[in-house]
């Protein structure tokens, strides 16, 4: 296991090409922010994130990836992750997670965020709350070489006391030039994760599903994509990439305009 991981760990220059890839995806991200507003529709998202995309002579990770067939993924209210844009118009008082991957010079940068549209139910406001805050809580806890078990040690406890449920059937994932690799990274703890540590020079994601009610999912078996809460009720996620350095994790996709830790939605 141990030398499986060693393969991971980036040189100086990989993990500048991994900051370059963060850099943009989180300038993608910036982007398309202003234009999640009710009226647009998840297609419309979609194209532009596209089009941006290639103007700026990158790739996006998701269009065929597995066939899926779209450049980002829009998953609204009760979907947890994987919604396929398409002709469904955002209204008040929804929530909407954009994930967007982009592959720079052959590095991805990935990340999501769950978007407030206009007035918003509480219980949609505190679990998009939880998500991000469990997000940053499981940043902030991790030390060179722990194990990835610390971050669902963190996460679980503190959705939990909130009231809501961890998603377990879809983790994070290790990042480089391939848009998943070892080691898995589940928000809660397993037996894999109390083994698999993060060594500095390894890329990841951390990218808590967080759901209002049951953490169990459906997948829509129509589209072979579009996963659901078992019970209707919201779901919200954030994530980031995250590089371990010598000195601790370190994020590669903050937004300038985005929300930064501690904020308040």
């Amino acid at each position: 296991m141990l030398q499986k991981q060693r393969k991971l760990i980036l040189n100086d220059q990989q993990r500048d090409a991994m900051r370059r890839a963060g850099r943009v995806n989180a300038s993608l991200m910036d982007y398309i922010r202003p234009h999640i507003t009710a009226g647009i529709t998840t297609g419309r998202i979609d194209e532009m994130i596209a089009q941006w995309t290639l103007d700026n002579g990158h790739t996006a990770a998701t269009l065929g990836y597995q066939n899926f067939p779209k450049s980002c993924c829009t998953s609204v209210n009760e979907v947890i992750c994987h919604g396929i844009p398409g002709d469904e118009e955002l209204k008040e008082g929804d929530i909407v997670n954009i994930d967007v991957t982009t592959i720079v010079d052959g590095w991805h940068g990935d990340q999501s965020e769950t978007f407030l549209i206009g007035e918003v139910s509480e219980e949609r406001k505190a679990v998009t709350q939880c998500a991000f805050d469990c997000m940053h809580l499981a940043i902030d806890a991790l030390t060179p070489g722990c194990t990835v078990s610390k971050i669902g040690e963190t996460i679980v406890p503190e959705a939990h006391r909130r009231g809501f449920s961890v998603v377990r059937e879809y983790v994070g994932h290790g990042l480089g030039k391939q848009f998943h690799l070892d080691p898995s990274i589940p928000h809660f703890p397993n037996r894999q994760s109390r083994i698999d540590r993060l060594f500095p020079g390894m890329c990841f994601t951390v990218e808590p599903m967080i759901n209002a009610g049951t953490r169990y999912a459906r997948c829509d078996k129509a589209d072979g994509w579009t996963v659901r809460t078992k019970d209707g009720r919201p779901s919200a996620q954030f994530e980031h990439t995250v590089m371990m350095t010598e000195d601790g994790p370190e994020i590669l996709t903050q937004c300038n305009d985005g929300p930064r830790k501690g904020h308040q939605f």
